[in-house]
């Protein structure tokens, strides 16, 4: 048994969640904070990602609160306009000058890379198998609770016989060059990545088979930007089409008749919603593939053959599969936040995860004296979703958290204070006209919007998706 350690936190998972958690209580108290992941270093998944990717969202709203991430505007390319993303290369490096520069020079924190938690207080090095007691003061705090499940680290959800070529989306650039035709199996964000990925690099969209279980919703990237006047006007729209329609179906259609959300195929519409953002340059790539699968989830892939759920398909014999389907971000029952000796980290707004984990770990910095039924009142957690019913729930959810902890002035100003925030609003901000504009146009719907949002979300629950109305 290794030399005993006392600490105020014990974090579990040095992810998105851990980091901006773990910067937010550094930042803003004196208590002591340790670290623990399985991976030797900070990142979390991230670690592990396939080489081409990028944040699907601006920069400045992924990290920690203390050191703001990227925030230069792009001035060429496809994108030009719109601010940078991080590539998962930079994501990595950005989280190692976080500790390097604001965690250890603080004197009160504490890193155990490669160590696992057990019950009862012990950590214990994957490696050497050695064993030390953790003394914690005032929370173990749970930051892998909805910790992303990747290709990377999860088998494919089907069969796959002798003689065919699998590979996790990592690994497709190792058999790129040498491949005739692949086939991408999965719908959300890493699907469309590795597509566009193949295509930017000169294969052919004849050449990609695209095995989509799902049809998704997907943000347009241009209205998700950090600058207020562009996501407030976006939330107005939301609001509206909350207040307005009759219908989850109608609820997106709307929104995307604003330019706000995207589809793959205006012939279909969607019954997914994870809601990452896309690009127009992107979706009009994507477009190009015309062949695609929709006949349920794989079963088992041969030789030629793909083996679906609804049915059969032929493929190339020597195609490549891309298995692009892990489940992606946990969809787990919510929990309250706080509870005694204990925090698990899990949205309070929808989307924006760095930024929930940073204002947890605000508060609970900053009122250390409260109990456990007031802190979860003022920022209660909101769930994860999947199907389009879920997110405007969710989207309900976020708006009412919102409101409560926007209500006391010190999380307010904090608030305002951190690019994490996709509303924060800055003083040269609040001079802006068009900022003023947004901010009203929003405040005029908000209530009508979240009570017609919350509405639509319950119809699913019973049985009525479409509310009788369906473009």
């Amino acid at each position: 048994m290794g030399r005993a350690l006392e600490t105020d936190y014990l974090v579990i998972g040095a992810g998105a969640a851990g980091m901006a958690f773990t910067d937010a209580v550094l930042d803003h108290s004196d208590f002591r904070v340790t670290l623990v992941d399985r991976r030797d270093a900070v990142g979390g998944h991230w670690r592990d990602a396939y080489p081409f990717v990028r944040l699907h969202q601006a920069s400045p709203f992924y990290g920690v609160a203390s050191m703001p991430f990227g925030g230069a505007v792009q001035t060429s390319g496809p994108e030009a306009g719109l601010h940078e993303r991080a590539t998962g290369a930079e994501v990595c490096a950005y989280y190692e000058r976080v500790l390097r520069e604001r965690f250890e020079p603080s004197g009160r924190f504490t890193f155990l890379g490669g160590h696992e938690v057990f019950d009862g207080g012990t950590v214990a090095a994957l490696g050497s198998g050695v064993e030390r007691e953790v003394s914690v003061q005032r929370r173990v705090v749970d930051a892998r609770y909805l910790s992303p499940r990747i290709p990377a680290l999860e088998p494919p959800p089907f069969e796959v016989s002798d003689g065919v070529t699998c590979v996790p989306v990592g690994e497709l650039p190792s058999v790129a060059d040498s491949a005739g035709s692949f086939v991408v199996v999965g719908s959300g964000k890493t699907a469309t990545d590795a597509i566009v990925w193949l295509l930017g690099r000169g294969v052919s969209p004849e050449a990609v088979c695209w095995v989509r279980p799902r049809d998704p919703w997907m943000l347009d990237r241009a209205m998700v930007q950090p600058d207020p006047a562009v996501f407030l006007t976006m939330a107005a729209s939301l609001m509206i089409a909350g207040a307005e329609a009759t219908s989850v179906d109608e609820f997106f259609l709307r929104l995307e008749d604003v330019g706000v959300l995207l589809r793959l195929d205006q012939g279909v519409v969607p019954t997914m919603a994870r809601v990452p953002t896309l690009a127009r340059w992107e979706l009009e790539l994507l477009r190009t593939v015309e062949n695609v699968v929709r006949l349920g989830h794989v079963r088992q892939v041969s030789p030629g053959l793909v083996s679906l759920e609804r049915g059969d398909v032929r493929v190339g014999a020597g195609a490549v599969v891309v298995h692009c389907a892990a489940p992606g971000l946990r969809r787990r029952s919510t929990l309250p936040i706080w509870s005694p000796g204990r925090m698990v980290l899990q949205p309070v707004r929808a989307g924006f995860p760095c930024f929930a984990a940073a204002l947890v770990g605000y508060v609970e910095a900053t009122r250390p004296s409260w109990n456990d039924a007031a802190l979860n009142a003022l920022c209660p957690a909101t769930p994860y979703f999947s199907t389009p019913a879920e997110w405007v729930a969710s989207q309900a959810a976020g708006a009412v958290a919102t409101a409560s902890y926007m209500a006391a002035p010190d999380v307010a100003e904090w608030s305002h204070s951190t690019p994490l925030n996709p509303t924060r609003l800055t003083a040269a901000d609040r001079e802006r006209d068009e900022v003023r504009e947004a901010v009203g146009r929003l405040k005029a719907v908000s209530e009508a919007g979240v009570r017609g949002m919350a509405r639509l979300g319950r119809m699913e629950e019973h049985g009525d998706r479409t509310g009788g109305k369906r473009r």
